[in-house]
Order: C-alpha cells, then sequence, then structure tokens
C-alpha cells in the first residue's frame, strides 16, 4: 500500500495512470490502503482453507523509472506498550516479529522480488535486520499520519537507530494505539517516503498489531505461533517490505490502477496451505510457520501471484 503527501505530488509524478479512482481521503493525505480483509473470519479446520486467490495471470504492470532498494535494511519502531498481559503486546510477540526480519531474507516467498530487477536495479532477494527501539507513547495512542514520520524523525535523530539510505523503518503500534486516518476500517498498514531532519531521505511504514481489530486485518482467529495479531502483523509486514523494495518512492513498479506488487495479491495465500498449531499456514523459515499474502512474479511480459517461483 502507498502513502502521499499530497494529491498534487500525485498528480505531479510522470506516470500514466488515473488516480482519480484510486486513491482514497482518510484524514488529510492521499493513499492507496493496504485494504480491510475482505473474506474474514473465515472458519478453521482442514479442507477449509482460506482464500486461496486466482492462478491465472494478472493485469501488468509498469516500470515508471524510479528508484528501487536492492537489498532493504528492517529497522522496527516498537511504539506503545510493547509489556502488555494481553497475550499479544508482549516480549512474546516481539520475538515473532523479529524472527521475521531476520529470516525473510533469501526465502524463496521473497525471491519472488527478484522478477522486478530492471535497469539497473539488482533485485537481490535478500533483506538485512539493523534492529529496533521503543517509543512509549511520544505521541499518545491516537496517530496521526505526520505523527508517524515524526516518530521515525525523533529515533533517527535521537541516534536510536542509524540513518540507512536503503533502510525501510517500521513504526508497530500496540494493539491500544489507533491510527486516526483509518487503522482497521480502511487499512491494515501503509508505507511512504520522506525528509527529516537534515534533509535526509527516508523509506518507513505504519502497521499495528492487527489484535485490535482481527475481524479486519487478520485472515484467521488462530494462528501458527499463537499469537493471531501479531501473526497477521507479519502478513502485513511482509506485503509493505516488499513493496517499498520495488516502488520505495511510489514511482517505480506500478499497474494502470495505481497498485503496487503486493497489492495485487493482497489477502490471497495459494493453494500450498497446511494446518500449524490449529491455523492454517503457507510458508516456514526461521524456525516458524506463517501465513504471508502472495507476491507478484514477473514472467516476460506476464505477471502472477505467488508463494514462490513453483507454487501459486
Amino acid at each position: 500500500m502507498q502513502k502521499f503527501v499530497s494529491l498534487a505530488f500525485a498528480i505531479a509524478l510522470s506516470v500514466t495512470f488515473t488516480v482519480s479512482t484510486t486513491f482514497s481521503q482518510y484524514g488529510d493525505i492521499y493513499k492507496i490502503p493496504h485494504g480491510i480483509n475482505p473474506h474474514s473470519q473465515s472458519q478453521i479446520w482442514p479442507g477449509f482453507a482460506l482464500t486461496t486467490g486466482s492462478t491465472r495471470k494478472t493485469t501488468a504492470m509498469s516500470y515508471y523509472g524510479g528508484p528501487m532498494i536492492e537489498t532493504p535494511t528492517i529497522y522496527i519502531i516498537w511504539y506503545g506498550n510493547w509489556n502488555q498481559s494481553n497475550g499479544s503486546d508482549n516480549a512474546s510477540g516481539q520475538t515473532i516479529v523479529r524472527d521475521w526480519a531476520n529470516s525473510i531474507g533469501g526465502t524463496a516467498y521473497y525471491q519472488l522480488n527478484q522478477s522486478l530487477s530492471i535497469n539497473g536495479y539488482n533485485l537481490t532477494g535478500n533483506v538485512q535486520y539493523g534492529g529496533d527501539t521503543t517509543d512509549a507513547y511520544s505521541k499518545g495512542n491516537a496517530l496521526t499520519d505526520s505523527n508517524i514520520q515524526s516518530i521515525v524523525d525523533s529515533a533517527i535523530s535521537s541516534n536510536r537507530l542509524p540513518y540507512n539510505a536503503d533502510g525501510v523503518y517500521f513504526v508497530i503500534t500496540s494493539s491500544d494505539v489507533n491510527e486516526t486516518s483509518g487503522f482497521c476500517t480502511n487499512y491494515c498498514g501503509w508505507h511512504t517516503y520522506g525528509s527529516i531532519t537534515g534533509g535526509r531521505h527516508v523509506r518507513y511504514s505504519f502497521v499495528g498489531n492487527a489484535k485490535r481489530c482481527l475481524n479486519a486485518c487478520a485472515a484467521q482467529s488462530t494462528s501458527p505461533n499463537a499469537n493471531a495479531g501479531i501473526d497477521a502483523a507479519v502478513s502485513v509486514l511482509s506485503h509493505e517490505l516488499e513493496e517499498a523494495a520495488t516502488d520505495p518512492d511510489i514511482n517505480a513498479w506500478l499497474d494502470s490502477r495505481g497498485f503496487e506488487n503486493a497489492d495485487k495479491c493482497a489477502w490471497t495465500f495459494g493453494h500450498a496451505q497446511y494446518q500449524a498449531n490449529g491455523a492454517w499456514a503457507n510458508m516456514a523459515f526461521g524456525g516458524r510457520n506463517w501465513l504471508i499474502q502472495r507476491n507478484i512474479q514477473r514472467t516476460g511480459s506476464n505477471f502472477y501471484c505467488m508463494v514462490n517461483a513453483g507454487q501459486n
């Protein structure tokens, strides 16, 4: 999902798609949301897999000349209270996310991004994990879009996190925190870019703990790692990470509607699903099972939603 600072800037982009039917305004900025789950609250039992999605090719994407991040580095800002007794916003939940961040690079799933390499940008399919920091409600528990950038700016300017031009900075909020422009009602996460202190160019993302709204931002009420809110957030984090790599400044890979690669496959989980810990999963890495939304693979001029290069 992409987020724009102003509609005027979006129109000024040197691309040919029409924004009027794609961009929705919630609050004071325009965005293409990673929308809430239209197939939520699916029943859970063997033989009733979650939404698989089509095996047919999708509509084409085009490369508009913008930069890409060949090997992104993940940074995490834990916003809010991650020491709660609700079974989700806790150290165990943080460990699940760190295990994801440390191991998604080089997986058959993330390597799908390599298929969008073009014009001198060699997407490696690898990811680095650069570390994390905390922010205990510096902007309260009802955040605006501009608050998210300020939180990132503060973490970097205070040297709690290093500045990295190839970094993607994730503000992950505990479930008692709302993002007031539409979290849980219109989207589950987003990514964008901006300028912070010192004029430094930064790519960043908001993703909330889906425990706040499992019916909107999760595909199932159980989960492979016994934390439905965090497992669902990992699917959104993966979605935003791959988009931030292939379209970090919202002017690289897009389709005619303004959708990025993961947008085209959102809330579909493919045909390789299996049961794990009483829940559905579709891939394993980092010593864990995961249920993660599919991503685009480009094959010549064709585009397909895939779990990995051999499974759709």
